[in-house]
């Protein structure tokens, strides 16, 4: 069995970069950039008016309004000292024009432009070319999740569409012959959850899942063999349950038998010990426990940092903070622990220490702490790993 940090090391080392794609900016979101992104222009792209009002040239103390300038309108020419230009939010700045009044601090007299309250300071109100961004300056890094802003950034750099990574094909395979099934006998059967949440999650993450369901297989050998098989047509395989030592577990045995390499199977933590992860002809396949609670648990620390790892991120672990303990914690056994948490005035409240098979705390949680095996108790105030759930 090895430790939390020494599994994600073996994971991530046998990543499988995915190929990329042109797309458009509007379905871009939430995929990650394959290339650099530089801006094909300056941003703004020229110097334009922050305000409705009036750009003057000149000291005054009065001006001739010679020009009505809306966003999109230019002025061929130069403003001459005294003169000035009626202008709207958007609009281009004329040559000449050294400042903007806002409309409101205007005074129009006798067909002349006063300051209401003086002379704005040089440069008022304009926003002046390449202020965000000049032209070919870097807007967006290979691996960078992009985000409405960060499209919007993108766009206001000349692009339309940029090369991001495709989106991870899973596969999920359900073993077990416990769940209540159309036809089937209900005593001493449970409904299945495993492979819902799964989607879920998976979709969350834009995903591509099979449209027919999970790939169901009993505790048999050869109904096992033949689920995998049909999964391995997928860019990643996730299977639940089948993966501790029990006589019915046989998930392990199988892919060995397929010819799976397995580069890890149980991990030093709870919930999740048995876990198991292996390459079967190259591609990933996580066996998950068939506890509902370790599933997602391993979901968030390791199947969803292996995706977004997959699509090129150049950070694909849980955002992770320090925060402080509100309350004393101490624990049992030499295993570490991911425990649900809260957070609330920039601290971790800890949730109830459900069983591996309960989601309950993981519906109101904001994070998991992480618990390493080397320390067994904690301290009120003391900081603490904070991962946080993408909610």
């Amino acid at each position: 069995m090895i430790g939390v940090e020494e599994a994600k090391r073996i994971m991530m080392g046998h990543v499988r970069p995915l190929p990329f794609t042109p797309m458009m900016l509007d379905l871009a979101q939430d995929h990650h950039l394959a290339a650099d992104v530089k801006s094909q222009a300056a941003h703004p792209i020229f110097d334009m008016s922050a305000v409705d009002g009036w750009a003057l040239s000149g000291e005054g103390p009065e001006w001739s309004p010679i020009v009505e300038l809306a966003a999109g309108q230019t002025l061929a020419g130069t403003l001459q000292p005294g003169q000035c230009a009626r202008i709207f939010t958007g609009a281009q700045v004329p040559a000449g024009a050294e400042r903007v009044v806002m409309q409101e601090h205007a005074i129009r007299e006798a067909g002349h432009i006063q300051c209401r309250n003086g002379l704005p300071p040089l440069g008022a109100n304009i926003r002046r070319k390449g202020e965000q961004f000049t032209e070919g300056e870097l807007l967006a890094r290979t691996g960078d999740r992009l985000d409405p802003a960060f499209i919007g950034l993108i766009a206001s750099g000349g692009y339309e569409e940029v090369e991001v990574s495709f989106k991870p094909w899973v596969a999920v395979v359900r073993t077990g012959n416990e769940f209540i099934e159309e036809g089937s006998p209900r005593e001493g059967r449970i409904f299945s959850s495993n492979e819902w949440m799964l989607f879920a999650a998976l979709r969350k993450e834009q995903c591509e899942v099979d449209d027919d369901g999970a790939f169901i297989a009993a505790d048999d050998d050869a109904d096992i063999e033949d689920a995998i098989k049909q999964a391995s047509a997928a860019d990643v395989i996730i299977t639940t349950g089948g993966v501790s030592v029990g006589d019915h577990d046989r998930v392990r045995a199988v892919l060995e038998k397929m010819g799976a390499e397995i580069r890890f199977h149980g991990v030093a933590q709870k919930p999740g010990k048995p876990m198991l992860f292996a390459t079967l002809n190259g591609k990933p396949v996580f066996g998950l426990p068939g506890n509902p609670r370790a599933v997602m648990v391993l979901y968030y620390e390791y199947v969803l940092p292996y995706l977004r790892a997959m699509q090129g991120s150049t950070d694909p672990l849980p955002r992770t903070d320090y925060l402080a303990l509100a309350g004393a914690l101490t624990l049992k056994g030499d295993r570490a622990e991911f425990r649900a948490v809260r957070l609330r005035g920039g601290k971790a409240h800890m949730l109830a220490d459900e069983g591996s098979h309960m989601l309950r705390s993981l519906i109101d949680a904001d994070a998991l702490v992480y618990l390493p095996a080397e320390k067994r108790s904690w301290s009120e105030g003391e900081l603490m790993e904070v991962h946080y759930l993408p909610k």
